[in-house]
């Protein structure tokens, strides 16, 4: 991320864990934006029905729309800087997509397992239509077809 100049985004279905394993991320989000890059969240509705079936499945404590709600409340906090996106989308439950410009981290969640359970690959970009491209055009689709979080929000 720190090497990231144009592009985050962050297209993990609750990316809770950002808030709490990387320290001052909120600081760092901030800098990123107010120097010009992109940043993006492509998050879960929590209160979807995809989410319902996903919580049931998992049967954790801490569920879903709670880890959800976490990353909700961390860009809320966010909200002043111009350049920080968020977005809900349900077609991703079973798939993280980081990107860092023409780095990605993808993680296929594997059936009963949470994201940190499940396995997790380093792509780079090194050529036009390859696995990058394609999980990237992936993800933009799924960004299209999402509802901004302040809209939602708005309307609750």
């Amino acid at each position: 991320m720190t090497k990231a100049q144009h592009d985050l985004m962050f297209a993990g279905y609750t990316n809770y864990f950002l808030w709490l394993e990387q320290a001052n991320f909120a600081g760092a989000l901030r800098r990123k934006a107010l120097g010009g890059c992109r940043v993006r969240f492509l998050i879960g509705d929590p209160d979807s029905p995809v989410t319902a079936a996903r919580e049931a499945e998992e049967g954790v404590p801490l569920t879903l729309s709670t880890r959800i709600a976490v990353t909700l409340n961390e860009l809320s906090k966010l909200s002043d800087v111009s350049g920080i996106e968020g977005r809900f989308e349900t077609g991703h439950v079973n798939l993280s997509v980081f990107r860092f410009d023409d780095d990605m981290i993808v993680t296929p969640i594997l059936a009963r397992q949470v994201g940190h359970d499940s396995p997790m690959m380093h792509l780079r970009r090194r050529q036009a239509d390859g696995m990058f491209d394609r999980f990237s055009a992936h993800v933009e689709e799924l960004w299209r077809r999402g509802t901004d979080i302040r809209e939602s929000s708005a309307q609750a």
